[in-house]
């Protein structure tokens, strides 16, 4: 007799060829209407299924997990990033966590790259110019921004990402400056042609342009806090297209409103969609809604690792992105 299929609970639409797959190998239940799950439907899906699809807007907590029933035996997670899982409780009850790594690198470098251009040279208020009509024609002294070549770009973590981003920088001319927990190595650090500084504070004070790229840990939090965006340059730009709660948001506001930091373009934000309004009145901010990694090359090849994830898990074996607690 053949194998009894897993079960597996997706919690939002996938690319149809993923789907397709997933119920090719899988008992699996897709996600219709594309909505957020509750943490009431969250709970439910984790009680019968033995493996949970969830993305980054399910927040998977030790109380989430404490519903979970027996059966639940892999949490293969839609996405890289895995700071709204709680793996260590996970771990406790026997259930598995896997990611995706290293598909969103060169899709979220494009959009870093895209907002430091947008910030710098007031892509969007030409935009808006030209969309409502108010265009009227050539001026020599209309619109003017800044050249990137020649900046120099402080990477606050130099990890695929960081890395990714400072080989399309170095294309525009941009001077590559990183902060990072470690060192990378001094062969990688000669390619980039990028300068190590240890003291986050230093770096953040000489830069023109802050590029934020590490992920959201407990470390990070408000890593960029009050203290530390006011170090900033008057004239100098920050991007994020990591997590919204390195930057500390209401400080950042007030710091673009009061001329303190010269422009933002943001694609994350410390409380998910519910962003601040007042930035939103502010012509020298680029928002972006968590579009970095938005191409179906990438959506693909993300689902692409889930199916391999639980397929090695159904086959007995460790899934090959299986993230291991302590080593994040």
């Amino acid at each position: 007799m053949p194998a009894q299929r897993l079960s597996v609970v997706v919690t939002r639409r996938l690319p149809e060829v993923v789907e397709t797959r997933m119920k090719e190998l899988f008992d699996v239940q897709l996600r219709d209407p594309d909505t957020k799950m509750t943490r009431e439907e969250l709970a439910e899906a984790m009680r019968r299924a033995d493996v949970l699809v969830p993305c980054v807007t399910d927040q998977i907590d030790a109380s989430l997990l404490a519903q979970a029933g027996d059966k639940l035996k892999l949490i293969a997670n839609y996405g890289a990033g895995i700071d709204h899982i709680d793996v260590a409780s996970a771990r406790q009850r026997g259930i598995l966590v896997s990611n995706t790594p290293g598909v969103v690198t060169e899709d979220t470098a494009d959009m870093t790259l895209a907002l430091i251009l947008a910030v710098t040279r007031r892509i969007p208020e030409g935009l808006a110019e030209m969309q409502s009509g108010k265009w009227q024609g050539w001026s020599p002294m209309a619109h003017l921004g800044g050249r990137v070549g020649g900046r120099r770009l402080g990477i606050l973590g130099m990890g695929r990402i960081g890395q990714a981003v400072a080989k399309r920088a170095r294309a525009f001319g941009m001077q590559i400056h990183y902060h990072n927990r470690r060192r990378v190595r001094p062969e990688v650090e000669a390619e980039l042609e990028a300068t190590y500084w240890e003291s986050l504070d230093q770096m953040i004070a000489r830069m023109d342009i802050i590029s934020i790229n590490c992920p959201h840990t407990p470390s990070t939090f408000h890593l960029m806090n009050a203290r530390r965006l006011k170090l900033m340059k008057p004239s100098a730009v920050i991007v994020n297209t990591s997590r919204g709660e390195v930057i500390d948001e209401n400080a950042l506001t007030r710091g673009l409103r009061a001329g303190e930091i010269a422009g933002a373009g943001l694609d994350v934000f410390e409380h998910g969609h519910e962003i601040n309004p007042r930035l939103r009145e502010l012509p020298n901010v680029v928002l972006l809604p968590h579009m970095g990694s938005a191409t179906i090359e990438g959506r693909v090849e993300m689902g692409e690792k889930v199916i391999i994830n639980i397929k090695t898990f159904a086959d007995g074996h460790r899934p090959p992105d299986q993230v291991v607690p302590g080593m994040l």
